[in-house]
């Protein structure tokens, strides 16, 4: 269809059937959208009506493209627009809508550029309604700002579901046919990734108007990169941009491939920007008062603590004891601090952070009722998400071990281990809560396949892994826990680990000491599980980063490690023995012995004594 539908090439005709064309609102390389007033009706009303590019090339062809229109038309969902009329002005078919749904994003944004919330909070509306076409098995197939509507309350509808079919045989095999659908949705989202970029930008993406052309350069189809650049109309929050930048990587594999993976995300962005509780928070909450916080991994521990012999042992054996279950640990140390919150005890300091005085505060009943409490492994997960999680627990508690190998003299060395637990709080409550959430993340952070354009590809950070699956990081679900529990503000900041891409600067009194002592300890960890290749100068990197603040050097780090790694094999704790899926089995064996004898030639470093 032209733009001014003719009868003659003298004079452009400004009707189209009944419907007085108003103007153009947009054009596309497959649609064409036009603000109409309809005459049929006693005063008239101004409609939407949308009509391909292409006419059907046959009397068949228009009448699948009707058939597909009709079936697409009878989807109801908030978040899709209600079809008002389809029909046919020979030789274009055409679908309308009714004006009063609202005016297009591209007539909202020429007022200006929208607040990033607002911009996430509309295409988290477009992708609702459009995971929900997609799974009654229809395609947008030309996602535009223009097809997208929103009122005055800012409540979001898409427009045009299958106004650009592809046209396919009647006789056209299923399998192709379901395997086309799917293609098409996952261009729906790649198209909302960039609806969400446009907003947030202020300006058309590589200069286009037309979406469908942007993706059409974009690599891997083209040779354009599409990232969301720093000089935008607002400051885009690090979540958000993680979030936008995986919905047009470069990598296909690497994108959302489903609608409601993107939502769930920027859903989640959204509310825990609005509330502090919202998103992924709330939900993980929810999770937790079904399933605990973590199951118990040894119910023989739990029956020893149970039997009747309990009363009689003292509490330091029952201390160590508690402490070789991370889920009653984690239970004496919430229970104990939220009875002290709930007696008046202000929670900006004094948190209890020693098992012993948790246990002897609580008593033998308080003990019981929190062994009582905890769910059996494996709960809710399947084996493969139970053999993660005993990897994952495997690896917080090594982290201890070295945490408190690493610490300066005069600190205590139970206090060391459960900060770093608590440093690695949300890491643990995502793999046992949301498992699919999880392998996502470790997904992201795996470097792509290296390519003559790109021969050193980098994965994600686990940061921004974590924003693009969950919408918010994982430090910050721990955080939330954290502060439910009612545990204390300077725990809370112990919790932090040093960001990677911040410097260390020097340990300014006893938190600092412990907060960073215990993320030189997890990076340590980390870098086991780098390649072989690349171990050594993870560990190298690591302990530069931190020697100067914490007084430490090489030697001292990896007897650190040894001593750490001899330590967990003779606890015979229940994860001792387990495989690491995830690194392989080189990536917890101990440190090359070159690297150990290069370290042993430097010589021990100063160290300061504890204040």
């Amino acid at each position: 269809m032209s733009e001014t539908t003719s009868s003659s090439s003298a004079a452009p005709l400004r009707r189209f059937g009944r419907f007085e064309l108003r103007a153009l609102l947009h054009k596309s390389q497959r649609s064409m959208l036009w603000l109409v007033f309809d005459t049929h009706h006693g005063h008239g009303q101004e409609m939407l009506l949308m009509v391909p590019r292409e006419k059907p090339a046959s009397e068949a062809a228009m009448l699948q493209w009707l058939k597909s229109l009709d079936a697409a038309s009878r989807i109801h969902h908030p978040n899709l627009g209600h079809v008002v009329e389809t029909g046919r002005v020979d030789p274009w078919p055409y679908v309308t809508y009714d004006r009063a749904l609202g005016e297009t994003l591209e007539e909202r944004i020429a007022r200006g550029a929208p607040l990033p919330l607002d911009a996430a909070q509309w295409v988290a509306q477009a992708l609702e309604g459009l995971a929900f076409a997609h799974e009654a098995g229809h395609a947008h197939r030309d996602i535009q700002l223009a097809h997208v509507l929103v009122d005055a309350a800012d409540h979001v509808r898409v427009i045009g579901l299958e106004v650009a079919q592809a046209t396919l045989p009647p006789d056209a095999d299923f399998n192709a046919t379901r395997r086309a659908m799917r293609e098409a949705a996952e261009e729906d989202v790649v198209g909302m990734g960039l609806v969400l970029h446009r907003l947030l930008s202020g300006r058309p993406v590589l200069e286009e108007q037309d979406l469908r052309l942007v993706l059409q350069r974009m690599q891997p189809q083209g040779q354009e990169l599409v990232r969301m650049g720093w000089e935008t109309p607002y400051q885009i929050p690090e979540p958000l941009r993680a979030i936008v930048n995986r919905a047009t990587d470069r990598q296909a594999r690497q994108r959302y491939h489903q609608a409601r993976s993107f939502w769930r995300a920027l859903d989640g962005w959204r509310l825990s920007a609005e509330l502090d509780n919202g998103g992924p928070i709330a939900l993980l909450k929810d999770k937790m008062q079904r399933f605990g916080h973590l199951p118990c991994v040894s119910t023989r521990l739990v029956s020893t603590a149970l039997s009747s012999a309990m009363a009689s042992q003292h509490a330091s054996e029952l201390a160590a004891l508690a402490l070789k279950d991370m889920a009653l640990t984690l239970e004496l140390l919430r229970r104990v601090n939220n009875a002290l919150r709930q007696q008046g005890h202000p929670n900006s300091g004094g948190t209890v952070l020693n098992i012993q005085r948790a246990i002897a505060m609580l008593g033998l009943n308080g003990l019981e009722e929190a062994a009582r409490a905890l769910k059996p492994w494996p709960g809710p997960m399947n084996e493969t998400q139970a053999t993660f999680m005993q990897s994952l627990i495997r690896r917080v508690q090594r982290a201890g071990q070295v945490a408190q190998a690493l610490r300066p003299a005069g600190y205590d060395g139970e206090v060391v281990y459960l900060i770093n637990l608590m440093q690695n709080l949300g890491r643990l409550l995502v793999q046992y809560h949301f498992p699919d959430d999880a392998q996502q993340i470790r997904q992201l952070m795996v470097a792509p396949e290296p390519t003559e354009e790109h021969p050193n590809p980098r994965g994600m950070t686990e940061q921004s892994a974590a924003y693009a699956v969950l919408g918010c990081d994982l430090e910050s679900l721990g955080l939330a826990v954290a502060r439910y529990w009612g545990l204390g503000e300077e725990l809370q900041h112990m919790m932090r680990r040093q960001p990677q891409e911040m410097p260390v600067r020097h340990a300014d009194g006893d938190l600092e000491m412990l907060r960073l002592t215990c993320s030189l300890a997890n990076e340590l960890i980390d870098a086991l599980g780098l390649p072989e290749r690349k171990r050594q100068t993870g560990i190298e990197l690591a302990t530069r980063r931190y020697s100067r603040a914490l007084n430490l050097g090489l030697r001292e780090v990896y007897d650190a490690m040894g001593a750490a790694q001899s330590q967990g094999q003779s606890q015979g704790d229940p994860t001792a023995d387990l495989p690491d899926p995830s690194l392989g089995a080189a990536a917890t064996a101990a440190p090359r012995s070159r690297l150990r004898e290069r370290a042993q030639q430097e010589g021990p470093a100063p160290r300061k004594d504890a204040p």
